[in-house]
């Protein structure tokens, strides 16, 4: 499967939570969010489930950032694979 992120661009609060969109080739998976300071974290599946702290820390879930583009890490991927098989 092929994973990617996209980080959802509508406004949001000076404090508020970053959010994304996961996709599984074209097709919407789930809604990931942090908190403004990256401490908190969870994600959104489609399929109504949710859980908070997916694999560790919000850094090991997304990297990239600022001038480079954002990825799922291979943990993340890996997470997605198993979540979205089941």
């Amino acid at each position: 499967m092929s994973f990617r992120i996209e980080q959802d661009t509508s406004a949001r609060d000076s404090f508020g939570e970053y959010r994304y969109r996961i996709y599984s080739g074209a097709r919407l998976v789930a809604h990931y969010w942090h908190d403004y300071r990256g401490d908190e974290h969870g994600i959104e599946f489609l399929n109504g489930t949710s859980e908070s702290y997916p694999v560790g820390s919000m850094v090991e879930f997304i990297e990239g950032g600022g001038p480079k583009p954002l990825v799922l890490s291979a943990r993340a991927i890996a997470y997605l694979e198993m979540k979205v098989a089941s």
